[in-house]
């Protein structure tokens, strides 16, 4: 049996796996799409969900107004979706995708999560309520418990310090 510092640094080598992991995948993301990890995301929300406006897409996404807004800027800016003013109610704004963004999604880019949920679906019940079980106590264990996420896995400073 291994010894505890043993143990230690496995757990903690997985989880920087795990962290490369993910921002290997953004990268390659940014690098072909010339898209952030979340601009992706949403931009698969809305063609799979159809146009909404962004108070809409936030919830949908589980990020917040704020962040989705300033996504939404960014990928207007890049010709990817436009936003048009309801006819019904003036008030509201919908986002809506562009053919460039389609063009893009047409070429199935894969998300991170998509592949993890994928494998992970296919597990029986008990093992992935066991991860499930693991992974809450290891982000008790990093005083990470009230932290509010996202079910999306891409380098953080994509979400508001976006550089594209």
């Amino acid at each position: 049996m291994e010894d505890n510092s043993d143990i230690c640094n496995e757990v903690l080598k997985a989880m920087r796996r795990i962290i490369r992991a993910i921002d290997l995948n953004s990268k390659k993301i940014l690098r072909k799409y010339d898209l952030t990890g979340p601009q992706l995301l949403i931009l698969k929300d809305l063609s799979d969900n159809g146009s909404c406006p962004v108070g809409s897409l936030a919830k949908r996404i589980s990020l917040s107004h704020a962040t989705v807004t300033e996504i939404v800027d960014r990928l207007e800016k890049k010709g990817h979706v436009k936003r048009i003013r309801s006819q019904d109610d003036k008030r509201k704004v919908f986002v809506v995708l562009e053919e460039k963004a389609k063009s893009v999604l047409d070429q199935n880019p894969i998300l991170i999560q998509e592949k993890f949920l994928d494998k992970y679906t296919k597990l029986p019940d008990w093992e992935q309520t066991l991860i499930l079980s693991n992974f809450q106590k290891v982000a008790s264990l990093m005083d990470a418990d009230d932290m509010d996420a996202s079910p999306m896995l891409v380098n953080t400073s994509q979400l508001t310090g976006e550089s594209s």
